[in-house]
């Protein structure tokens, strides 16, 4: 067993920390994700661009061209590791796994910093270190999907449809609607991901710093007026999207900030903090200064103002040379006591490392390293 994969108390009597463990649970072959995966054998794309070839099944035709992977695997840039096989949203997809070797991409302004409040009403407020400020409004295409959906639900509804209870097998009328159902779903969760990625690809090829909330989102689910607004922006998936982007394709930076950092209720004028702000306020008012400014412009502009604080990294959890922002008084953080983790020692499982197996900071690659993954 590797021991990277467990935090042992004692272990010498076995123990480890963390709640106890239960039985394995019980996997439906029913309810698992088709998929399968090929690492030997022939696994390749054909020379015209259409085809793919691959163990056991042979050759398929794509209904994407395949030009871009295969340019890059004639000349020698790339080398196909794996494939994945596996049926999405009522589709039969592949995907490779490879090895790329390619130059880092400048930004067009790397020295200007980003602010992104998410939003319901706006999807993201962007206020830039110029003082530009940004509103993307929220695309919302699951409500507008929400009445043909309502009538192809409907259409399901008066089928014979299946009864695992007492063994009854969906009619063919049933599986047609209720494909038809599961169409108009496909074509929202595929909006919605080719919007997501327009967003964050623009985000990242333009900005140096991007400055992004640390938002619960599996909190804010919990709100049952705005769960299904909230679910439909994708919050998580744009923070993801965006730290990936950043990181591997143009070598600048993400910062997260903190989740109990007030940026609404912070003035960005002369920094006051508000004790509080109902979110039906819309419209910011400083008691010190009296700046009247849009709610989300305000936290937006705090972002930005954020990447001055931070020290050089990424601000994402796991980089070593990332300090955190400093919280203003204001913040109804609540705290909750934890106990302190013991540190490894000497002669046990993944503790004290040899002299040449230290490991170095990591650090951030400037725009003229290329990104090499060889």
């Amino acid at each position: 067993m590797d021991t990277r994969s467990c935090d042992l108390e004692d272990p010498g009597r076995g123990k480890r920390r963390g709640k106890r463990m239960g039985a394995p649970r019980f996997t439906s072959k029913r309810k698992a994700r088709l998929a399968c995966r090929f690492t030997t054998g022939v696994i390749r794309v054909d020379a015209d661009g259409r085809h793919v070839t691959l163990p056991r099944l042979g050759m398929i035709r794509t209904d994407e061209p395949t030009v871009k992977l295969l340019a890059r695997v004639q000349a020698g840039t790339a080398r196909i590791l794996s494939a994945t096989v596996r049926y999405e949203r009522g589709r039969w997809f592949v995907s490779f796994q490879a090895e790329v070797k390619r130059d880092l991409e400048r930004v067009a302004r790397p020295d200007v910093a980003v602010g992104i409040d998410l939003g319901v009403k706006a999807l993201a407020v962007m206020a830039d270190s110029t003082g530009e400020i940004r509103t993307i409004a929220n695309p919302g295409h699951y409500d507008r999907a929400r009445k043909q959906l309502r009538r192809a639900s409907r259409v399901v509804s008066r089928r014979q449809g299946p009864d695992r209870r007492t063994g009854q097998k969906p009619s063919k009328r049933w599986e047609k609607a209720n494909a038809a159902r599961n169409k108009v779903h496909h074509r929202v969760a595929n909006l919605r991901a080719d919007a997501l990625h327009k967003l964050t690809t623009a985000v990242a090829a333009e900005y140096g710093t991007v400055v992004v909330e640390g938002l619960n989102v599996a909190g804010m689910l919990r709100n049952r007026r705005l769960a299904r607004r909230i679910a439909d922006a994708g919050f998580g998936e744009i923070r993801r999207r965006l730290t990936c982007k950043t990181r591997q394709r143009h070598a600048t930076r993400t910062i997260a900030a903190d989740r109990w950092y007030p940026s609404s209720k912070t003035c960005s004028g002369c920094g006051a903090v508000k004790a509080k702000l109902s979110l039906h306020v819309r419209t910011y008012q400083c008691d010190a200064c009296g700046l009247v400014i849009d709610r989300d412009d305000n936290a937006a502009l705090n972002l930005a103002a954020l990447a001055a604080a931070a020290t050089t990294g990424t601000g994402v959890a796991g980089d070593q040379d990332t300090q955190s922002v400093s919280k203003p008084r204001g913040a109804d953080q609540k705290t909750r006591t934890t106990r302190p983790r013991r540190k490894a020692e000497a002669g046990r499982a993944g503790g004290a490392t040899l002299p040449h197996q230290r490991q170095t900071e990591a650090r951030d690659r400037t725009q003229a390293e290329a990104l090499t993954l060889w």
